[in-house]
């Protein structure tokens, strides 16, 4: 895990209060499924969708999971849950 993964986990999640979409991101990397999906599920936008998306992925509902990616614009990666988990982490700091 790179320095920047590192810092944004280890930051408190009042850090991400102003940004949904990495709000959910702070709570999936801890671990919390159901707080993290409460941060986007009646978010509108690409951004949330794409979260939307991966925790579907990762709850392993792929019908959903497609939905969402399609709602995004995008297609579901080919790269495992963690791999997809950094990429986000990483567009939305940036």
């Amino acid at each position: 895990m790179n320095s920047s993964l590192h810092n944004f986990l280890s930051t408190d999640s009042s850090a991400w209060q102003d940004s949904p979409v990495l709000l959910s991101l702070w709570y999936d990397g801890h671990g919390d499924w159901k707080s993290a999906h409460d941060q986007v599920d009646q978010l509108v936008g690409k951004s949330a969708a794409r979260i939307h998306a991966y925790l579907h992925r990762k709850e392993g509902d792929q019908w959903n999971s497609d939905y969402w990616y399609s709602k995004a614009g995008e297609r579901r990666p080919s790269v495992s849950l963690e791999e997809e988990w950094e990429e986000l982490v990483l567009r939305f700091l940036t």
